[in-house]
């Protein structure tokens, strides 16, 4: 019996035939995945867009439905919203909450970052292991705790009770991000500084800071969206329309014993454009704040 040498045996190789095959499956595969994601993109924007086209429709067509681009558009449903049901105050309010909320959270959250990254103190990894525990606790657990101790501080009601809860939420992401930011830069420019005479005040200000201006932009992003929309605990905290914010104000059109759904689409769209204006002019920032958080 006649034996074929091992090494003149080679493996055998797809032909044309099968070549084209397996590109077939592949790309048949490619096209169901492209075809499952856009499926499924268009069942998530869907609403914003039903949303968006009732904010432009009156009643009546919004009632009739059955169709997305509006027969008779129209810009009398916004300003309605606008100027007629306090949207503008309700706004404000929006604004200056969110806006004291970032701004604490910002000088509050950055030098704890830094001192976490940078400096040498007893109990410092203990606090860093709180901070990350404390991101699993679900703010609603703490929700009776936080309006029985405003109610004792005098606050509740006003909206400093609700700039101080939201900027203690954000506290464990807050200084997870900015540590790892400021861990990222070196070490070297900390100890040339001092050996310049510079002071941990001016190496934080003038050096760590610029350097970290993606994560303190996306702190800012991941503080200011959630204060925005927040409810629950406006809902719970204020109880004078004066002091209402933009979710609340919202929750007032739903309220109503026959609810207009134009207006309410309209009041929805003022509550989500300038978050969706913020976060577009900002998201190369965003990435690069948490790529840098990461590495850090």
């Amino acid at each position: 019996m006649t034996t074929i040498p091992l090494a003149s045996r080679r493996p055998r190789t797809p032909g044309p035939t099968g070549t084209g095959a397996v590109r077939a499956r592949r790309i048949s595969a490619r096209v169901l995945v492209g075809a499952l994601l856009a499926l499924y993109g268009v069942i998530s924007v869907y609403p914003f867009l039903w949303m968006v086209s009732a904010a432009f429709k009156n009643q009546i067509e919004v009632v009739r439905g059955g169709h997305l681009i509006p027969h008779h558009p129209t810009f009398d449903t916004l300003a309605t919203t606008w100027n007629q049901l306090h949207f503008f105050r309700y706004f404000l309010n929006s604004l200056e909450v969110s806006a004291l909320t970032v701004v604490l959270t910002l000088v509050v959250y950055a030098a704890a970052g830094y001192a976490f990254a940078v400096l040498d103190f007893p109990g410092r990894g203990a606090l860093q292991k709180l901070f990350v525990a404390l991101l699993f606790v679900p703010g609603v657990t703490v929700m009776l705790p936080i309006v029985l101790l405003e109610d004792k501080m005098g606050v509740l009601g006003t909206h400093i009770g609700l700039v101080l809860p939201f900027v203690n939420g954000g506290a464990p992401l807050s200084v997870l991000l900015m540590t790892g930011a400021f861990s990222s830069v070196p070490k070297e420019l900390r100890e040339s500084a001092r050996v310049d005479g510079a002071n941990e005040f001016h190496i934080f200000t003038r050096i760590y800071l610029p350097l970290t201006r993606p994560a303190l932009i996306t702190v800012a992003l991941i503080t200011a969206i959630p204060t925005w929309n927040e409810y629950l605990l406006t809902r719970v905290s204020l109880n004078d329309e004066s002091t209402y914010t933009l979710p609340l104000g919202l929750q007032t059109l739903a309220s109503e014993n026959v609810p207009h759904y134009n207006n309410l689409m309209a009041g929805a769209l003022i509550v989500v454009v300038p978050v969706i204006l913020l976060f577009l002019s900002l998201q190369r920032y965003f990435v690069n704040g948490l790529v840098g958080a990461v590495k850090g």
